[in-house]
């Protein structure tokens, strides 16, 4: 709290210095209304000579600030519709009202599908525009998530260049890969979050019910701190409406598949407004045994504390039961996993076995303009997760080549608190001739682990469950028993991490602008406390107090000859924390990772058109590994001890292409191209082979998606649409080591595959119907975790959903 209260302190002074500055530039503002008086949300509002733009809020307003004084060219533009243009005046230090009634009514604005690919990316704290925006991005919208009858997270990120779902970890939750990088699913170094705030995503979040899905690739350390140089993804829930109305939806599938969905929201007071979005789902799988059933519910309110504060709170409640699935196995053939030539269907856990997973989150947005060129944002959050398991243990290793596996059980009973507290004022002002948009921020992330152990009792004489054969599973008779499992400790495990960072966008001029910032992280991990659950003492973990910190900068060069195109080019670094000790005892400093990046930008047709193209290059030359002697000179076998020797680089290719050219028509392209392999290994048992491709990442990654909507007459009102998704080439299992022991590839070869889905639907005023199959060729691959949790992707399947909007 010290740390956060001096930082406001800071940006009030910050602050106080700069609007004298700031009072010789104007502002515009205003509501779009539709013909009935309701609010127009996400209208684009343009001032044409300034080159300047923005889109309107839920409630219709907009505003642009921090202009220079003038006659400008107000334009309001809406995808298929027609624009409208005023012709208005901005003088200093005063705001110019302006605003418009559309000819369209709600409804009409409803049917135009928006996938949003060109709006800003929250997650980037300052606001900045897309083509200021010195990295590569992706805005998946609410419209796209609902054609595509989206459920996971994994659904909506296959429309985002680069990005590929690589595994499913127990079949409880997801894992992806961007950049030749892991996104994991928790943590202090956690790289999910959920409007803005680290989100633990065990048991898989509801995308079903999300307003977009917004990501930031590559580096994004300066904003948050230690995360993966992969990539960074926001899950943005929907807000609280000044006008009422909602939507209830029943969708079924194949395999028992149905899932009411209700989202309802209106005004309860002048300045106080409401959301309720939640779920019921319930079905069994194309795998055998598996069942789910989940609920999950999203409150909210938004108060306007006046006319420049508001308050936003929101809350979630997520209530997951999973049969946890660790796939098909593998083989064991000379020491090489192979995959078994089972049904796709083939189930090896228990049939008693569960995952169930209770969450809780909420959140607290605090938005204050001081004036119409600067705001402060604070946001305070908190999130448990806790879940229990048990089941047979992984097949890790230890299935024998004709399909025999002894299984033992695992128990599981673990909790994750997550805090998260921020502090950012945005502004804009001018020095002389030169503009700045500026961010000032701090934030701090708390996570508190808890794990327990357990002993289990599987009878006398035994010291293991049962065996089966992955192969035949008519060979063995299977128990179907629950053994006791004693818990015997409860591990706690705390971190914290936090930073200050600046950064301001700087124009030079209209074409040429630069981007630079820097942040101070300091990472926490705190020895862990053990308690015994047999006897009530308690001890401190082996590993002591671990303190870390770096600095993040970033710094990039725009160039935009034109108001639609952009060039960038920008260099920035993030840092992984390093465990175990160097040759002298000493704990490992953090790893900092290089990464440059390049492309072009474009937004053609008022925007209804984007092209981007980008390139990078990244370089973690500091990565450990196990040292090849001790201090002494002595051959070391600890592998724990380490040096700085190894190296990574990723290079790669990503391009965007997608379009809105009407209320009826939309797309959306991406093509990911990767090379992550291993440049610089030392030649000591243990240390990765030098070239070698890292796995769980494809060389190759595409999408494509296109809906079309008739709306003449015979056949007004259907709706048709198509997606395809290809994974590349790659590898599962883990990476070989020189000099390991026995020698054998502990690669599994993954062949490429594409998936198909189509889609037709039906809308009649407030009633639409959409159907799909899905995987329409019934292509079969596999998801890998490590060597042992193989998943089958699913087969075809089929989706409807009805829905009645009102």
């Amino acid at each position: 709290m010290k740390h956060l209260y001096s930082v406001f302190l800071s940006s009030l002074l910050l602050l106080t210095c700069l609007t004298a500055i700031a009072q010789s530039h104007g502002s515009v503002s205003g509501v779009v209304k539709t013909s009935e008086g309701n609010p127009a949300a996400f209208v684009n509002v343009s001032l044409k000579e300034a080159r300047r733009g923005t889109i309107t809020s839920e409630d219709g307003t907009y505003q642009l600030k921090n202009v220079n004084p003038g006659s400008y060219t107000l334009q309001i533009t809406f995808v298929g519709l027609q624009n409208q243009e005023k012709t208005i005046t901005i003088k200093a230090g005063q705001t110019t009202t302006s605003d418009f009634s559309l000819a369209e009514s709600t409804s009409q604005l409803s049917e135009v599908e928006v996938t949003g690919n060109n709006q800003v990316v929250n997650l980037g704290k300052a606001g900045i525009a897309p083509l200021d925006l010195p990295q590569m991005t992706g805005v998946v919208s609410n419209v796209l998530i609902t054609n595509q009858q989206a459920s996971r997270l994994g659904d909506v990120l296959k429309n985002v260049s680069g990005v590929s779902l690589t595994q499913q970890r127990g079949g409880v939750a997801e894992t992806f890969s961007a950049r030749g990088y892991s996104i994991g699913i928790a943590g202090a170094g956690g790289n999910i979050f959920k409007n803005g705030v680290i989100s633990n995503t065990m048991g898989f979040p509801e995308a079903s019910t999300l307003e977009s899905v917004e990501v930031l690739k590559g580096s994004s350390a300066l904003l948050y701190g230690n995360v993966s140089g992969g990539l960074i993804i926001n899950m943005v829930t929907k807000k609280p409406r000044f006008d009422f109305g909602g939507e209830v939806s029943m969708r079924v599938g194949s395999f028992g598949f149905y899932k009411p969905i209700i989202d309802l929201y209106g005004p309860i007071a002048k300045n106080l407004a409401f959301r309720v979005v939640g779920t019921y789902e319930k079905s069994n799988s194309y795998r055998d045994v598996v069942k789910t059933e989940r609920v999950y519910v999203n409150p909210s309110l938004l108060y306007k504390l006046g006319q420049k504060t508001t308050v936003l709170m929101q809350g979630d409640y997520l209530k997951s039961n999973l049969t946890p699935d660790n796939g098909i196995g593998s083989l064991n053939q000379n020491q090489d996993a192979i995959i078994p030539d089972v049904p796709r269907s083939r189930f090896i856990n228990t049939n008693w076995a569960y995952n169930n997973v209770d969450q809780t989150s909420g959140s607290l947005n605090i938005d204050h303009a001081f004036n119409t060129n600067w705001k402060l944002t604070v946001i305070g959050s908190a999130q448990g997760t806790n879940v229990t398991a048990f089941g047979a243990g992984v097949p890790n290793n230890n299935v024998a080549p004709n399909g025999d596996w002894t299984r033992s059980l695992s128990r599981t009973l673990t909790s994750e608190q997550d805090y998260t507290g921020q502090v950012n004022l945005n502004g804009r002002f001018s020095t002389g001739s030169i503009g700045h948009q500026l961010l000032v921020g701090s934030d701090v992330v708390g996570v508190v682990s808890v794990s327990n152990s357990f002993t289990i009792n599987y009878g006398a004489g035994k010291t293991a469950y049962d065996k089966i054969n992955i192969l035949n599973p008519n060979l063995y008779e299977t128990r179907t028993d629950i053994p006791d499992a004693i818990g015997t400790s409860k591990t706690t495990s705390p971190s914290v991490r936090n930073g200050i960072y600046v950064q301001d966008l700087i124009s030079l001029s209209n074409k040429v602008k630069v981007l630079a910032g820097v942040r101070w992280s300091q990472q926490k991990t705190v020895q862990t406390t053990i308690l015994n659950l047999l006897t009530g003492a308690e001890t401190r973990g082996t590993a002591e107090t671990k303190t870390d910190a770096a600095f993040s900068p970033k710094v990039a060069l725009l160039y935009q000859p034109t108001r639609n195109t952009s060039f960038f080019g920008s260099y920035a670094n993030n840092f992984t924390i390093n465990s175990g000790v160097d040759i002298y005892g000493q704990l490992l400093k953090p790893s900092i990772v290089d990464q440059f990046e390049a492309g072009v930008k474009n937004e053609l047709f008022n925007g209804r058109i984007t092209a981007n193209v980008g390139v990078y290059h990244i370089v973690n030359s500091d990565l450990a590994q196990m040292a090849p002697t001790k201090a002494d000179g002595t051959p070391n076998a600890d592998a724990n001890v380490k040096e700085f020797t190894g190296q990574t680089t990723s290079d790669g290719l990503e391009i965007d292409f997608t379009g809105n050219l009407s209320k009826n028509l939309y797309f959306i392209t991406g093509y990911g191209y990767n090379y992550m392999r291993y440049t610089k290994a030392s030649l000591v048992k243990g240390s990765p082979i030098e070239g070698e491709r890292l796995t769980n990442n494809p060389a190759h990654t595409a999408n494509a998606t296109i809906f079309y909507t008739f709306d003449r007459s015979p056949l007004r009102g259907l709706k048709l649409g198509a997606s395809a998704f290809y994974t590349g080439n790659r590898y599962g299992g883990n990476n070989n080591q020189y000099g390991q022991t026995p020698a054998f590839s502990r690669l599994i070869p993954l062949s490429g595959f594409t998936t198909v889905d189509l889609s037709a639907g039906y809308g009649f005023r407030k009633v639409s119907v959409l159907a799909k199959v899905s995987n329409i060729t019934n292509a079969l691959n596999y998801l890998i975790h490590d060597r042992y949790s193989i998943m089958p992707i699913p087969p075809r399947q089929f989706t409807a959903t009805v829905s009645y909007r009102f």
